[in-house]
């Protein structure tokens, strides 16, 4: 059996991107390799630049170049309202939106009892103290709606509850442009619990 090369290396490690599998990191290595002037050696000096430049906000958890970060040294939002989110891809998506303009907190993932990820591995203990220095008046549970995110917005609810902040969460159910018929059962029974008056 011969050692492993710098390809098979290289297909590896684009194996572990999320969405990739051994085949698919193939295909993106082959590809690579035959686009190298144009793609790969731009794309490795960027994994570089990136790598050696991106920080992660000692505030708020999401990358950025500086820290704090652009969100926190932004004095135009505004401090009250504190959105929750899992992952920094979360804020991301909301901010493309340009519909919040407050700030933010990256909890960095989900409690998960089978993972041993608990409170301190998220840093709630932090969240909690910033809540409280802050004089936050709304927090905004951002969170997805799988289990995981469920269970760690069901247990910021309760850690945040004597807080003075007021508790809100994102809606769920039914998406704009969405047919019932292609609705799984989750978000179905989410959109009924939901529902609101009609004006």
């Amino acid at each position: 059996m011969t050692d492993a090369t710098p390809l098979d290396g290289l297909i590896a490690l684009l194996a572990r991107l999320p969405g990739l599998g051994p085949r698919s990191a193939r295909r993106a290595a082959l590809h690579l390799l035959k686009r190298r002037d144009a793609l790969m050696l731009p794309l490795a000096e960027a994994l570089a630049e990136t790598a050696r430049s991106v920080k992660t906000c000692t505030t708020c958890g999401t990358l950025d170049l500086t820290d704090p970060c652009r969100i926190c040294s932004d004095d135009t939002r505004a401090d009250g309202p504190l959105c929750i989110v899992e992952q920094v891809g979360d804020l991301w998506a909301i901010e493309r939106t340009g519909s919040f303009k407050g700030r933010y907190h990256v909890l960095g993932g989900t409690l998960s009892a089978l993972e041993g990820v608990g409170p301190d591995a998220l840093g709630i203990p932090k969240l909690i103290a910033r809540v409280r220095q802050a004089g936050t008046g709304e927090i905004i549970l951002a969170l997805n709606a799988t289990l995981e995110g469920q269970t760690t917005a069901y247990y910021l609810t309760e850690a945040l509850a004597d807080t003075g902040a007021k508790l809100t969460r994102l809606a769920h159910g039914v998406p704009v442009g969405g047919e019932l018929d292609y609705l799984d059962e989750g978000t179905l029974m989410a959109a009924f619990s939901a529902r609101r008056s009609v004006e």
